[in-house]
């Protein structure tokens, strides 16, 4: 009896494919592009297109299509690849894991402006109808917006300080602003690293952004320095928010990796009477100065 032909299961494999329908790629994937928002640097506001026909692999491998040169960054960290879902991120067994708009995950489908997040870099995802204008958009974002705590940065602090003491000076109101920093913030990054120190900034403006009012601004100042400005507030109300701020970031423990830590910031609070003619460096110096008093006065305290 001849021989029964033998299954050769790698031949069918490579036949089915070959003869299987290509996989259709959904139109979210036909323009889309990640875009460095932090930390900031020559990479800042850089632009990676996104194929529809090939992964691109983002780490620390000089083989990557996204190079990122830092320690927190595995060398295959993670992927966006093109599915018929759209564009799909996937962590690849990385250390640090993979997050999107900061909730970890295995695989996610992108949406439009979700913040994707390698280790200490972070990206914006843009699949916008008009990529290129959202792009530009994202650009004019970077220059006034922090990109790892997502509020005002520094630039734009002062610029609202401008307009607002004008306005005080103006019509005779008050103006009040606030300066904190956390406290021993280098003893966090020294023991619990970098990712941790970054966690720490984004929680604490996240905390925070809950008891702003629209009128009000909150900016990160530099560092781990941060401002509140309050048009119209005279320094009974300044010192009022200040100590909201102090209690409500020490009275719940910030939690890194499940291991608890408690967090604690030191207050100045500064106040412009209705038509003083102050420039907003002149004012910031003055709610520094009380900052630093509040340090040497043991921290964790507001003063003003």
């Amino acid at each position: 009896m001849p021989e029964a032909p033998r299954d050769n299961i790698a031949e069918r494999t490579t036949a089915e494919t070959l003869c299987s329908p290509p996989r259709l790629v959904s139109a979210a994937c036909r323009d889309a592009c990640l875009v460095h928002i932090y930390p900031s640097g020559p990479s800042m506001g850089k632009r990676y297109p996104l194929s529809v026909s090939a992964a691109v692999v983002i780490g620390r491998g000089v083989d990557c299509a996204i190079h990122i040169d830092d320690n927190s960054v595995s060398r295959k960290h993670a992927r966006v690849e093109p599915t018929p879902e759209g564009y799909i991120a996937e962590d690849l067994v990385s250390t640090n894991g993979t997050f999107v708009n900061d909730s970890p995950v295995v695989r996610h489908v992108l949406n439009d402006g979700d913040y994707l997040r390698v280790g200490n870099c972070i990206y914006r995802f843009l699949a916008g109808g008009n990529i290129e204008a959202e792009y530009h958009e994202e650009i004019y974002r970077l220059a006034i917006i922090d990109g790892l705590t997502d509020i005002p940065n520094k630039r734009y602090l002062m610029e609202f300080l401008t307009r607002e003491l004008s306005r005080s000076i103006r019509h005779k109101r008050p103006i009040s602003l606030i300066m904190f920093d956390i406290d021993r913030f280098k003893t966090i990054n020294d023991d619990r690293g970098h990712l941790c120190g970054d966690y720490v900034l984004r929680e604490l403006a996240g905390r925070l952004k809950t008891i702003i009012r629209a009128e009000e601004m909150l900016a990160r100042y530099g560092g781990e320095e941060f401002a509140v400005v309050l048009p119209e507030g005279t320094r009974e109300d300044a010192l009022l928010v200040g100590e909201r701020i102090r209690s409500l970031i020490e009275s719940t423990p910030f939690r890194f990796d499940d291991m608890p830590m408690v967090v604690t910031v030191s207050v100045g609070v500064a106040c412009v009477v209705g038509g003083e003619e102050v420039t907003p460096e002149e004012l910031t110096d003055r709610a520094d100065n009380f900052l630093f008093e509040a340090k040497h006065a043991g921290r964790n305290k507001v003063m003003g």
